[in-house]
């Protein structure tokens, strides 16, 4: 981890570059794993010790000079507390402040450029020297500097100082407001003191630069020649004084008359105060930009010139009592940056500008400039929020009588007939817009009676492409084209695309907007509810216009009657239905019970039928992933009326043997259905969707440049906002938490309870950490990523019981802290008649608690694991579901985490943790599904003190490490250090029970 510090008097004066390295103030980058909290050391004359968990000092930047660094941590007796942003526990005991020595660089300017050259992890800390160094190239930029001497030396010395006011002192506050402790852990003065210290030397080493990269220099000798070269210079020492309080003056004044700026505001032609008798009306195209002055903390005062001359500023008394000095000044200052303003000035009393559209553009090309200056600029409202230009699709079916009659199509294989055109603000130019476009002198025209500002390169790019013309693409096309991922070679986004019938409500986003909600079909038995009906109605739309479709309601929100519903509603032959096999069971009874009137058949076991015989005749045929990889040849044989996938994020994997055998399969409609469109990374969602629809979302190549690396890497919020658009027409989710049906379902409470250990699971656990260490600094060592993942199983078999990590069948009772506290949420849980499901990662662990359970409650307890055949899982939960007395079932998480309806339970423990909360979130919902009718209680059982307990807290807390958890896995842990290691899986001593 590496946090950055100001520190004092690092080096000479003479080494400034870029202002980062000085006397007073400078910066330095150290790397520790630990804490970076400013305190005053306690004790005097104690010595700063090496710091435990100190960076390499080569790891910092390689190839940069460095040195030690002393900085004052909170620290307990075994070592400095772990920074608060690293989500790890804090050490016990009193925290105390007590100083260390890490390595450090000195860096000259900190950008994001710089921070990501360091090898390893930044603190967030870093962000607020880049957003510091930021600022101070802001002032530098801005002219909002002044010259000055310093006289604490043995010589006087040049300075540049920045100049704070207005906005700038505004900015400021808030960098002081928000000033990390770590930055100050090196220093012995205020926050305030040590910021503005690191704030001059900045400012007064990148004026520097700036002198030295232009090659100016000023003056010959003394004062001057050292604002641009050697800082210290030779002066009598009254005359020293002399010149340091007038310059002092000079900045005192500078400050000062920054409360008060000069403002510019341009008028529309359209905004001309009415005429008066006599005067002459002004020609049509003349635009008026006025000066003003303006109050800077309060941008509402605004004073016309005009009143200013008059000396009726009064409103600005209060900030300056020289409003003619200040706006005159100003005006002169503001003509070095826009020099048409030397007009003005050679007025008496200059108060305004006429300007034609050619130097009303000139204005608006310098506005940005004035504005960064500190001048007020008032602009139009048009200017601000100015149309973009872009391309415009206009698509119309080849077809145009099927149009009228009904909605027939081959889906997104449709030839259509296209035509380019451009758009301005969403709206289709027309070949008058464009004749005046191609006539206008400036980029400044009058479209349609408003003034519209058109960047010259994009407007020739968009006349460049017109020459195009039309031709024929596949509606598949056009979307891609207009709503989802423009390719490279089009000069401008599409902005408006028109067109006819479903397709043009497409391509504008208004799909959903012909949807029909649908009566139930005839042949369906029971009742369904309003939102099951919608999502009906929706496959069935999408259905009719050949698009497939990705279901991904919550789990337990009847997707299966939903999909069962459509086969009622249409079928033009066999549907093939692929699931996991743990759920094939409930697919058979859940038809047999809504819809007894279509023909099921199975395809699984050694003695399974032929594929082609068995869709013969049949309206929906179920098989499993594993059997459709087998057969992949026999099934992509068939033509089959709709795919459906099941549990669809086992195809997750696009390059996996499942998603390339299911891809084959030919079908007129394809259809997912999940629970969890994404688990881990969007290129789970690309490959669900590109099954539904192939090639709709591009290649996958390109859908991770677009789309992925932006949102995961970068938290893109315009990317995201486009891929939900994107996938909107094909994607429906709806939560439990949604209006109207959250009223449906009981509520989900979560308890984490923190059980003890005893002391053989303490051994353990220190046995295999000890082991993981040692293997670890062993020389050479090429198996760290294994090593570690085999040691975080074994540590979190140790949590769970002595008996599953040692591998033998010695008795479980009183040898886990886990066990007695599951015992009791059973105990607990039977007493009320409330039946609980169990869920274990570790198959093994099931088979040695269900006859533990059993023989100590007396209850049936059912196991269903990975190798539990399909008749027998489906009769256990059958008699689970329909059980008179209360019960216990024991699932892997693997097996009876998707697809099972266990809702005769409210109960879900979790004995030990798969830190993926969306696995978990899977397995609590096999009892929270619509058809509990009681509160769920979620238990996840957690060691005090482990691993388990800290990794817990960072799902919890959503700490810095919870992108990396819940983003790869388990995989994170063989990334980290060793020293990290060991901080995440030590044992605390509170950890024992026993």
């Amino acid at each position: 981890m590496f946090e950055p510090v100001i520190t004092e008097a690092v080096r000479s004066e003479t080494r400034v570059l870029h202002g980062l390295v000085g006397v007073a103030g400078g910066l330095s980058l150290w790397g520790e794993d630990g804490a970076a909290v400013a305190g005053r050391a306690t004790g005097r004359g104690s010595a700063a010790q090496p710091h435990p968990f100190a960076v390499p000092a080569d790891r910092l930047l390689p190839g940069e000079s460095w040195s030690e660094v002393a900085v004052t941590l909170p620290s307990t007796g075994s070592g400095p507390m772990p920074s608060p942003h690293l989500g790890l526990p804090p050490r016990r005991g009193a925290p105390r402040a007590r100083a260390w020595r890490v390595p450090a660089v000195d860096v000259p300017f900190a950008d994001a450029d710089l921070v990501a050259e360091f090898d390893g992890r930044v603190a967030p800390s870093a962000g607020w020297i880049v957003e510091l160094c930021g600022f101070a190239a802001s002032l530098v930029r801005r002219g909002r500097v002044l010259p000055g001497v310093r006289l604490d030396g043995a010589r006087p010395a040049a300075r540049w100082r920045p100049v704070i006011a207005g906005a700038d002192a505004v900015r400021q506050a808030a960098l002081l407001d928000h000033m990390p402790p770590a930055c100050r852990a090196a220093h012995r003065q205020p926050a305030a003191d040590t910021m503005r210290a690191a704030l001059e030397r900045l400012v007064d080493g990148l004026v520097r630069t700036r002198l030295a990269e232009t090659g100016v220099t000023l003056g010959g000798y003394g004062w001057l020649a050292a604002l641009s070269g050697e800082p210290e210079f030779e002066a009598a020492p009254e005359l020293a004084d002399t010149l340091a309080g007038r310059l002092d003056a000079w900045f005192e004044q500078a400050s000062a008359g920054a409360e008060v700026r000069v403002c510019f505001r341009l008028g529309d032609p359209r905004e001309h105060e009415p005429v008066l008798p006599g005067e002459v009306p002004l020609p049509e195209d003349t635009w008026r930009l006025e000066f003003l002055l303006q109050a800077v903390d309060e941008p509402s005062v605004l004073v016309p010139a005009a009143d200013v001359w008059r000396d009726a500023s009064a409103p600005l008394r209060r900030w300056t009592s020289h409003p003619q000095e200040r706006l005159l000044a100003g005006l002169g200052r503001a003509a070095r940056l826009y020099p048409e303003l030397d007009g003005a000035l050679h007025q008496i009393h200059p108060g305004q500008m006429l300007l034609d559209t050619e130097g009303a553009h000139r204005f608006l090309s310098h506005a940005a400039v004035l504005e960064e200056a500190g001048y007020g600029v008032l602009l139009p409202a048009w200017w601000r929020r100015r149309p973009s230009l872009g391309l415009s699709l206009e698509v119309r079916g080849r077809d145009p009588i099927a149009h009228v009659l009904r909605d027939r199509t081959v889906g997104l294989r449709e030839l259509v007939d296209f035509q380019w055109g451009l758009a301005l603000g969403g709206r289709t130019l027309t070949e008058d817009d464009l004749a005046d476009l191609a006539q206008a002198k400036v980029p400044l025209v009058r479209l349609r009676g408003r003034w519209v500002f058109l960047d010259p390169e994009r407007l020739a790019a968009g006349l460049a492409f017109l020459k195009r013309g039309g031709g024929r693409m596949t509606a598949g096309d056009a979307l891609r084209v207009t709503r989802l991922l423009p390719p490279e070679e089009l000069p401008l986004p599409v902005t408006d695309a028109r067109g006819e019938g479903w397709l043009a409500d497409l391509l504008t986003g208004r799909l959903d907007e012909r949807l029909e909600v649908l009566p139930p079909p005839e042949g369906l038995v029971g009742r369904l509810r309003p939102y099951q009906i919608r999502g009906f109605s929706w496959l069935a739309f999408l259905d009719s216009l050949g698009l497939g479709a990705c279901l991904a309601d919550d789990m337990g929100l009847g997707k299966t009657v939903q999909l069962l519903t459509l086969l009622l509603h249409h079928r033009e032959g066999p549907a093939l239905l692929i699931c996991p096999l743990s759920v094939l069971g409930n697919w058979q009874r859940e038809a047999e019970r809504f819809a007894p009137s279509l023909r099921v058949r199975v395809l699984h076991g050694a003695a399974r039928d032929d594929p082609a015989a068995l869709a013969d005749g049949a309206d929906l045929v179920l098989t499993t992933y594993a059997t459709a990889v087998r057969d992949a040849d026999a099934l992509a044989a068939i033509s089959w009326d709709r795919v459906v996938l099941d549990e669809a994020q086992h195809i997750k994997n696009a390059g996996g043997l499942a998603a390339r055998s299911v891809r084959r399969f030919p079908a007129r409609n394809r259809i997912a259905l999940t629970g969890t469109p994404v688990e881990n990374r969007l290129a789970e969602l690309w490959s669900i969707l590109d099954f539904v629809n192939p090639g709709v979302l591009a290649s996958a190549h390109t859908f991770r440049a677009r789309f992925a690396v932006p949102i995961e890497r970068y938290a893109d919020e315009d990317a995201a906002a486009r891929l939900r658009q994107a996938t909107r027409p094909f994607l429906l989710r709806r939560t439990k938490a949604d209006h109207g049906i959250a009223a449906e379902l009981p509520s989900k409470r979560h308890v984490r309870h923190l059980c003890g250990m005893t002391t053989e699971q303490v051994s353990l656990y220190r046995a295999v950490l000890d082991d993981l260490l040692e293997r670890l600094a062993e020389p050479g060592e090429t198996r760290r990523k294994g090593l570690v993942l085999a040691a975080m199983t074994k540590l979190k078999q140790a949590c769970v019981h002595p008996a599953l990590l040692l591998k033998d069948a010695s008795p479980l009772p009183g040898r886990s802290g886990k066990i007695d506290r599951l015992e009791e949420i059973t105990d607990h849980a039977l007493g009320a008649g409330e039946s609980l499901l169990v869920f274990t990662q570790f198959a093994r662990f099931g088979g040695m608690l269900t006859p533990h359970l059993a023989a100590r409650f007396g209850v049936p307890v059912r196991f269903l694991h990975g190798g539990t055949p399909g008749g027998a899982r489906d009769r256990m939960v059958a008699e689970f579901q329909q059980a008179d007395r209360p019960g216990i079932f024991v699932l892997s998480l693997k097996a009876g985490g998707t697809g099972l309806n266990l809702t005769a339970a409210n109960h879900v423990v979790h004995v030990d943790r798969w830190w993926n909360p969306a696995t978990e979130t899977q397995a609590s919902d096999r009892a929270f599904r619509i058809g509990q009718r009681r509160d769920v209680h979620v238990h996840t059982l957690v060691c005090l003190g482990t691993l388990e307990e800290r990794i817990d807290r960072v799902l919890t807390d959503k700490g810095v490490l919870a992108e990396r958890v819940v983003g790869s896995g388990e995989g994170w842990l063989s990334a980290l250090s060793t020293n990290e290691l060991r901080d995440l899986f030590a044992l605390a001593p509170e950890a024992i029970v026993d």
